[in-house]
């Protein structure tokens, strides 16, 4: 909302975790949780450090992923520090200041939050193979299944795809692929699509390239299948992703980069990849709107709700037309320009 405020004491970061559970968001990378309630009245946000809580929070780290299940935030993995007498087997060492006897390297534990009852407590694991420590991987929650693909551990980027039953605490294991995989990636995004199925988008390969691929997982299958027609010029990593109102997925911010040698800055710009077909409805109200001139008497008959739609649709198609005419402006422009120059 244009008057809405957001009060931020929040301290700045990157490489953390936000998700949103019920009305609170929720944002923990570092030591410390904060929340926001989305459903205020006069339009007003304010970020709340959690204090009084009761168990023990996990180590720092960043670059982690978290489940949403049942009134609880589910934490997995990620790249952060421990001292010598946290050392355990969850835990692979990449570097160390043996001065203050810390240690950094990646993670393959469990933490939860219970939002309910305030409190953080470890999972007692109950069986499976757990994934290997990792960061900058992806996880989606299908039914009781928390699922997580791919990330880094030393100089490996992974492929690979586990879930842990938030029910039982057990691991699968890692899940047999019939057929072709994606690439192995980090810092990519995978969004539960339909009661069976994932979409994995972007992310940077083991060669240290921006990806722009889109694969869509049959869970009951354990088939991956590409899609072809995405734009392959718009890679993005470090990235978000959501299902909109008719399932399309909607990418948002990130880079077209590889981070680790090379940041022009982040991306801004709003991409919708359509994984099904549009409603009818849908499809309609594109159709009037796009020829709301020619369809203009016909067009106050409809009844009072369908209306609203349509003149949300014209008013959606008449600034998309008016964007794209000045786009298209613009660069007739900068070619008259070059042509003048060159010649």
């Amino acid at each position: 909302m244009e008057d809405s405020q957001l009060f931020c004491v929040a301290e700045e970061r990157s490489g953390h975790c936000a998700v949103v559970d019920g009305n609170f968001l929720y944002v923990w990378g570092g030591y410390v949780l904060y929340f926001v309630n989305l459903r205020t009245r006069d339009g007003t946000y304010i970020w709340e450090k959690i204090t009084n809580f009761e168990g023990k929070p996990p180590t720092p780290r960043d670059k982690l992923s978290c489940w949403v299940y049942k009134n609880r935030l589910i934490y997995f993995g990620g790249y952060g520090c421990r001292r010598h007498n946290e050392l355990q087997d969850c835990f692979d060492v990449h570097d160390a200041s043996w001065e203050e006897q810390i240690f950094w390297g990646w993670h393959n534990d469990v933490h939860v939050f219970d939002t309910m009852t305030q409190s953080w407590f470890q999972p007692e694991i109950k069986g499976g193979v757990p994934p290997q420590p990792r960061a900058a991987h992806t996880c989606a929650v299908l039914g009781n299944k928390g699922y997580i693909f791919g990330g880094r551990v030393l100089q490996t980027r992974m492929n690979d795809l586990h879930y842990l039953n938030l029910d039982t605490w057990t691991w699968s294991g890692r899940v047999p692929i019939t057929g072709e995989s994606p690439k192995h990636r980090s810092w990519h995004t995978l969004t539960p699509i339909a009661d069976d199925k994932l979409f994995l988008f972007g992310g940077l390969s083991a060669d240290n390239i921006p990806l722009s691929d889109g694969w869509i997982h049959n869970v009951i299958t354990n088939h991956w299948k590409q899609l072809t027609y995405l734009p392959k010029t718009r890679p993005r990593l470090w990235h978000t992703a959501c299902l909109g109102k008719e399932n399309e997925i909607m990418v948002f911010g990130g880079s077209k980069d590889d981070l680790l040698s090379l940041d022009t800055g982040h991306c801004n710009d709003l991409l919708i990849f359509q994984t099904q077909p549009y409603s009818l409805l849908r499809s309609c109200l594109d159709c009037i709107g796009k020829n709301a001139v020619i369809l203009e008497n016909q067009i106050s008959l409809l009844p009072p709700k369908l209306l609203q739609q349509v003149l949300k649709k014209i008013t959606f198609w008449t600034a998309a037309n008016h964007r794209e005419e000045q786009r298209a402006q613009k660069e007739e422009t900068e070619n008259k320009y070059q042509w003048i120059s060159s010649n």
